[in-house]
Parts: C-alpha cells; structure tokens; sequence
C-alpha cells in the first residue's frame, strides 16, 4: 500500500495498522523450501528477481523480472548465483525467486555497471505493495547471504539451502538462518501535540527525522525507547505506544514504531554526536517549513515518514499532499 492510500487515515494507529491487518500479498510458501524437485519445477516458469550487489532490477515502471532462460543467458557474464525462493502469489498460482549474483569482471563505468538496475532506496516509494513485499524480501536474503560465506561455528564454506532460507556449513552441516537486527523508532511528542524531530550530521542540511537506535540484548523494545530518546535528544517519554513494524533491509533491521510522550518539551537538546539539531514542528510550523524548503523529511517509503504524515493528517484540514515536494536520503 503505498502512503498516498492513506491520507484519509482517521488516527496514527490506524495509519500505521492498516498494512499490519491484512496478509502480505505473497504467501512465502514454507512447505516448499525442502522440496527441491518442486523448487526446480517452480523455477522454470518462475518470475525472478535479479539482484546484483544490491542492485535489484527496476525501471521507472516498477520492478523488471526475468525468466529462467534470461538468467541461464546473463549467467555468461556473471558469477554463479544463488536462487532464493520468494513465495507464490495468494492465489497460488505465478512464483517468484531472486537470482543473486556479481560481476566476474565488473566494469569500471557505474552507469554501465547498474544498467538497468536501481538500489531499493531509488525505487522503494514507487512499487506497488505487491513488488515492495517481494523487493524487500529479495535484498534482505541477498545482504544476509552475501555477508555469511562461511561458518560462524569452524570457519568452513557455507552453502545456501531449503530455498535461501538458510545457509548450511559443508563440514559440519549445521543450518545457519538470516538474522535480523530489530530497532526501535519513536515520534517524540508534546501536551501540545507538536513533534519532535532530529538531524544527523551524515544526512543533508535540513534532513529531520525521527528517533531510532538498535536494541541491546536483555532490554524490552519499551526500555529501548526510553534510553535512545533520552540518549540523542535529553527528553524522557511515559504513555508509549505501539505503532507497528517495517522490514528494513539496509542491512538486515525490522523497524519497530512506537509513538511517546515527554512531559518537559523544554528540556530537549541534541547529543551532538549522533543528533547534532533537535527541532519542535507543530502542523503549521511543518507545512511553512515544507512549503519554503526550510525542512527535509524522511522519504515516503520509511516507517519514520508514515509516522509523520500520519501525525500530520490526524487533525482535519491538514493533508498528505502539504508534505510533498521536501524528502531526502543521507548524503
């Protein structure tokens, strides 16, 4: 679903629910993944995603899937890639795969390089949920893949297996499965209702975003929020609340949003090594900022966008489309 669908939310919750209810549009297919007679079956009438070094393939009209033949025909020019089984779509029918690989001898020339091919991060807030669900998918195994060549526990070759859904060690056959590194994320707000918003030194002048930092073992996501807030921006929050989650393979992390209160506004300022700006935005304040290009916001394919704009349009006469036109990436 992609955020223009939800300008008319009536509440953040709901905003950041509406994904949350409903099933993903691709059924990850589990039973089939120690099945390989039936993967190699799927495969040759599968849609495949081809993924290198990160790149996915994409075009200005949404992802660029390939067949079996085209991947045996760009095979010539590549190291031998893995297949990770995506899923099927709900109704049981098309299936999808990634193909990961990399350049055997890689070109000098970028624009030759990644001819045809797009970071998720260039093309994210333009697919469809369909393609998002399955992009997202594909670059998160892709990273964990890439990262774990061999056996964390004797150092030998791993191996992908059961569809890409785990790596296995040819020594000593344990199973090895993609990690996730969960991280909390938090729309600081006031009594009044106004925001609060941070600026990194890596992200471009006047990129403002919300709060976010990685859970350390032993602490609860509700710990987590406290400590990072007060961490980059001295302000302790009460009433948190759960908003919902996004995948977020930049590498391997799922976003866990929560929305907080903090009774002393005043008391905010930045840490000055990971938040260097910490700025207060009522609605009015965000649209005259937006509107002059005063402010930068997240893009619109973010967990932490959705946040804002769900804020944003949950008092009546304020819209999505007042917040076009101003988002960035980091530098």
């Amino acid at each position: 679903m992609m955020l223009d669908a939800w300008g008319d939310a009536s509440s953040l919750s709901d905003l950041m629910s509406a994904r949350n209810q409903s099933l993903s549009p691709i059924d990850r297919a589990s039973h089939l993944r120690s099945d390989g007679d039936a993967l190699a079956l799927l495969w040759k009438t599968a849609a495949i995603l081809p993924v290198i070094d990160g790149h996915i393939g994409a075009g200005d009209d949404g992802l660029r899937f390939v067949d079996a033949q085209m991947v045996e025909f760009l095979a010539a020019s590549f190291e031998i890639g893995e297949r990770y089984f995506l899923g099927q779509a709900r109704d049981g029918g098309q299936a999808f795969f990634a193909w990961s690989t990399s350049w055997i001898n890689e070109p000098s020339d970028e624009k030759v390089k990644f001819d045809g091919f797009k970071t998720l991060r260039e093309v994210g807030s333009d697919l469809s949920e369909l393609e998002l669900t399955l992009a997202m998918h594909a670059v998160g195994l892709s990273n964990w893949h890439k990262s774990h060549p061999v056996c964390p526990r004797c150092g030998a070759k791993t191996v992908a297996d059961l569809g890409g859904s785990v790596r296995v060690c040819v020594e000593d056959s344990s199973q090895h499965h993609p990690r996730t590194d969960p991280a909390v994320i938090v729309l600081v707000k006031d009594a009044a209702d106004r925001i609060l918003l941070g600026h990194q030194p890596i992200w471009p002048e006047k990129r403002f975003s919300t709060f976010a930092g990685f859970v350390e073992p032993g602490e609860s996501f509700e710990e987590c929020v406290s400590r990072e807030v007060f961490e980059e921006a001295n302000v302790y929050c009460n009433d948190i609340n759960y908003l919902g989650s996004q995948a977020w393979p930049f590498p391997a992390s799922i976003m866990i949003a929560f929305e907080a209160i903090t009774d002393h506004p005043d008391d905010a300022k930045p840490d000055g090594t990971e938040i260097v700006e910490v700025r207060w935005f009522s609605r009015d304040e965000m649209k005259a900022a937006v509107a002059s290009k005063d402010l930068l916001l997240p893009p619109t394919i973010s967990v932490a966008r959705k946040m804002i704009t769900g804020w944003y349009t949950a008092k009546a006469g304020y819209t999505v489309s007042d917040l076009n036109g101003g988002e960035s990436w980091r530098n």
